[in-house]
């Protein structure tokens, strides 16, 4: 149904569709701030929030239905479910959000659950593109942690599952890759790079959107990672851009 819908409405529908994919606390906010300020169009988004000094960069709706859709599978952002089927009312309400910004040459949404939900968008939109972001295990476990409501152990498995997906949709079809761990004027460079590599070009530096004020943890002074997370960490230095 998805793929047909596209097809049928493809006149009505953005021109472009860009998914900024990774883990919770991991740089996506700061990411798809920096694409904002080079072009790529969000809509209506959080521009503040107490765990984002400058907003996670959200749409709402777009959070609202992706959290409708893991519900029906029995999952939540925290709780990832095993597989995940979009019924036809998720199809439909994904349509509408996309209508909303028919003919937008660059739009573009992110949020983390988006991860886990993804394969629904490609049925629905299959030219949408992909930047995506990744954080060493430790220090997005130390973020979620200030939670307090899991583990160290149950955050680092949660990484592991939204990574995995990362890592998986990249073999499936390699996109840019950045790593959050980065020093503020790699992460900068790269940035600007594979958003040229978009077409979206930051005009100025007074544009720039990330700093390293942003970042309040790493990876360091944490027990020995898991065998698998560990492995899974390597792959994706290995695909880095």
């Amino acid at each position: 149904m998805g793929g047909q819908v596209a097809n049928e409405l493809d006149g009505k529908l953005p021109t472009r569709v860009v998914a900024v994919l990774g883990m919770h606390r991991s740089g996506t906010s700061c990411l798809t701030g920096s694409l904002q300020n080079a072009g790529l169009f969000l809509g209506d988004c959080h521009t503040w929030n107490k765990h984002n000094e400058k907003g996670n960069r959200e749409n709402q709706k777009f959070v609202d239905l992706h959290d409708a859709i893991l519900a029906a599978n029995g999952g939540a952002w925290d709780a990832p479910p095993a597989s995940v089927v979009w019924k036809d009312e998720h199809f439909a309400w994904a349509r509408e959000l996309l209508l909303a910004h028919a003919g937008e040459p660059n739009f573009g949404f992110k949020d983390p659950r988006g991860l886990l939900v993804i394969d629904g968008w490609k049925q629905l939109y299959p030219r949408i593109e992909f930047i995506g972001i990744y954080r060493h295990p430790n220090a997005v476990a130390k973020s979620l942690q200030k939670r307090n409501y899991r583990t160290r152990e149950e955050w680092l498995n949660l990484w592991y599952a939204y990574n995995s997906a990362l890592y998986r949709e990249y073999k499936s079809k390699p996109f840019p890759i950045l790593c959050f761990d980065d020093d503020e004027a790699v992460l900068d460079e790269k940035i600007v790079r594979a958003a040229a590599q978009m077409g979206l070009t930051r005009h100025g530096p007074e544009e720039k959107f990330y700093t390293s004020e942003l970042r309040h943890n790493d990876g360091s002074g944490e027990a020995v990672l898991p065998w698998k997370i560990r492995r899974l960490y390597r792959k994706l230095k290995k695909a880095e851009f």
